[in-house]
């Protein structure tokens, strides 16, 4: 009976009602379980000696799942993490179609009962003081681009936004307060799932920003590029990573860093929690849902972690050095307990 059921009205409900409607997702995540069904579904027709458009939801048997799985890390050469991405995208999937048809409720069980592999977590790169002074100080203030380009740089780092949150920001976003004495600037940023957070900006970020917006409609968007057009993620991370592999071969310290937007996110994090910074505060800073993920940057913090091993440090003294005495031996103890 199951094998009646085609997968292609499935797939078209759940990128376009489930994934947009029912859960919200951020674009770049709708995008990425799309490319997982871009790359499974011309997999599984190979497979099945079928057309796409001929494809059953039975189709997707557990066993052409651990093979797609397979081919991603053999021929594809992806990481595990990436083969655990397309995996969660293909059980959400699973888990949709369980849960509106009881007809494949045994199907969902078997695709959802494929593990995920076991990784590492990479460890988290961030830029020291000294080393994010320097990234800020490498674009040529003199020209137009340069001012732009640190203006990107001291914003990322004055915030911590993402690449993406960064080049979908527009003029509108902000509120610059003309009266600074009295009143503070701050940006609303929009951030995965479309939740809004407003960050404090630095008055040297409001000096740095003010140029580029002048006389400008609010619905465009803060920085541009050298064709008058917003820019986009890939372009931020390209600036970065371009500035980064400048001041390298003056900071050796850098050789052994990949430096990115989300890199300079880090910084943020760990700075501001190296300042005293409540962590709660962080998360809402960096629009974290769990405060478990803004806990990371307290563990990595190798300064936090030297600085508390220094107050339990237990410092060996003279007196320790010396023989504690038998109670009996104590003159005085003995004469006190006689005169009771």
């Amino acid at each position: 009976m199951t094998n009646q059921f085609p997968i292609s009205p499935w797939v078209r409900r759940f990128l376009m009602e489930h994934l947009v409607t029912e859960r919200n997702l951020a674009l770049n995540t709708q995008r990425s379980y799309r490319d997982t069904l871009r790359l499974l579904l011309p997999f599984i027709a190979r497979q099945s000696c079928k057309p796409i458009d001929r494809l059953m939801v039975t189709d997707l048997s557990a066993e052409n799942i651990r093979q797609f799985l397979l081919e991603l890390e053999q021929y594809r050469h992806c990481g595990i993490s990436t083969r655990n991405q397309r995996l969660a995208a293909i059980r959400s999937l699973a888990h949709f179609i369980g849960m509106h048809s009881p007809e494949h409720l045994e199907w969902c069980g078997q695709i959802r009962a494929i593990p995920f592999k076991k990784t590492t977590h990479p460890a988290i790169t961030y830029l020291e003081k000294n080393e994010m002074d320097a990234l800020l100080a490498a674009p040529d203030c003199t020209t137009d681009q340069g001012r732009r380009d640190h203006a990107v740089l001291l914003f990322l780092y004055n915030t911590g936004a993402r690449a993406d949150e960064t080049a979908q920001l527009t003029i509108a976003d902000l509120a610059i307060a003309y009266a600074s004495q009295r009143d503070h600037s701050s940006v609303m940023i929009c951030g995965k799932g479309n939740k809004l957070r407003r960050c404090p900006l630095w008055s040297q970020t409001v000096e740095e920003i003010k140029p580029l917006i002048q006389g400008r409609d609010p619905s465009e968007g803060v920085f541009l590029n050298r064709c008058g057009q917003p820019l986009t993620r890939f372009g931020i991370h390209t600036m970065v990573e371009r500035y980064a592999n400048r001041i390298r071969r003056q900071m050796p310290s850098l050789k052994t860093k990949r430096i990115s937007p989300h890199s300079i996110r880090h910084t943020t994090a760990t700075h501001l929690l190296r300042s005293g910074v409540d962590i709660n505060t962080i998360r809402a800073w960096l629009g974290h849902v769990s405060i478990n993920t803004t806990n990371i940057y307290a563990e990595i913090d190798l300064e936090m972690k030297a600085r508390a091993l220094a107050h339990c440090e237990v410092k060996e003294s003279t007196s320790s050095k010396k023989l504690i005495k038998h109670w009996r031996e104590d003159v005085e103890l003995m004469a006190f307990l006689k005169s009771l």
